[in-house]
């Protein structure tokens, strides 16, 4: 594993970057750019229930027990408020009791449909586009994308003037491959960066795109706007030296790299760091 990766991994980062800094799942027909691209969405045949059935099978007679309790709960729920309340443990089984990612978001979902509330769509939305951007399956990370969207969506119905909700949505677009025009997420995005250049969240996944399309320039230019806003925000300090070491300025690289040890305490991140440090100096 490369060093920056290790460092990003190490300070628990989003998996948002450790993807898009990295490359890992992106197929090269996918990238998407700052400027017009077109692109091809995937067939998406991945199904939640196939996947649910699935994961039945691996249960242990006592979690499978407990699984049938809570359907039966949530099948005899007679008001929204039983229906929301078995929706919610059926996603903590799925998270807590028999793991699986995409079973616990999608009862979230559910619970967040149900409840149709700002923060609750947001959450949900937000599981599923965080997670996405680390999955290595095209159609399933499609599915996740084609979620998130209809959540952010939602959302947006309540609260037309959320900056976040815009920037997720048009990440949907951006990393889930379901639009054949990409710009169609950029658009929103830069409609967000535009009333508000301080925006970090906004910036940050531009600087993102910037880097899955190879356009590291820009995505020095943006993260130099996202530290003048947060000089503390450890994560561009290293996008941005990551970004310096990939477009040959080592020196530069060498800089940034230096100036995020002020901003990190873990002595073994540190160490990495400083590691990367002397690999560029020689």
């Amino acid at each position: 594993m490369k060093k920056p990766q290790l460092i990003l991994a190490g300070i628990g980062l989003s998996l948002i970057i450790l993807l898009f800094v990295f490359g890992r799942f992106v197929p090269e027909k996918e990238k998407v750019s700052d400027t017009p691209l077109a692109a091809t969405p995937a067939i998406n045949t991945y199904s939640i229930d196939s996947a649910r059935v699935s994961a039945e099978k691996n249960l242990t007679s006592q979690l499978n027990l407990a699984l049938k309790s809570l359907e039966e709960k949530l099948k005899t729920a007679a008001t929204p408020a039983a229906q929301l309340a078995a929706y919610q443990e059926l996603a903590h089984f799925w998270s807590e009791e028999s793991p699986l990612f995409e079973l616990y978001a999608w009862n979230e979902a559910l619970a967040a449909r149900l409840e149709n509330s700002e923060k609750s769509l947001t959450f949900a939305a937000r599981l599923f586009l965080d997670n996405l951007q680390e999955d290595p399956d095209g159609p399933r990370r499609q599915w996740k994308a084609l979620q998130a969207k209809d959540l952010y969506e939602r959302s947006l119905k309540i609260n037309p003037n959320n900056d976040s909700t815009k920037v997720g949505l048009g990440a949907c677009y951006l990393f889930g491959n379901i639009s054949t025009n990409p710009m169609e997420g950029i658009a929103l995005i830069r409609e967000v960066v535009q009333q508000d250049s301080t925006n970090v969240y906004a910036q940050l996944t531009l600087v993102k795109a910037s880097i899955v399309s190879g356009q590291f320039d820009k995505g020095i230019t943006r993260l130099q706007t996202v530290i003048k806003v947060e000089p503390q925000n450890i994560e561009a300090h290293l996008l941005l030296a990551d970004l310096y070491e990939r477009t040959g300025e080592k020196m530069e690289a060498v800089k940034w790299y230096e100036k995020s040890l002020q901003l990190i305490e873990q002595p073994e991140i540190r160490q990495a760091i400083k590691d990367r440090i002397g690999a560029l100096k020689q």
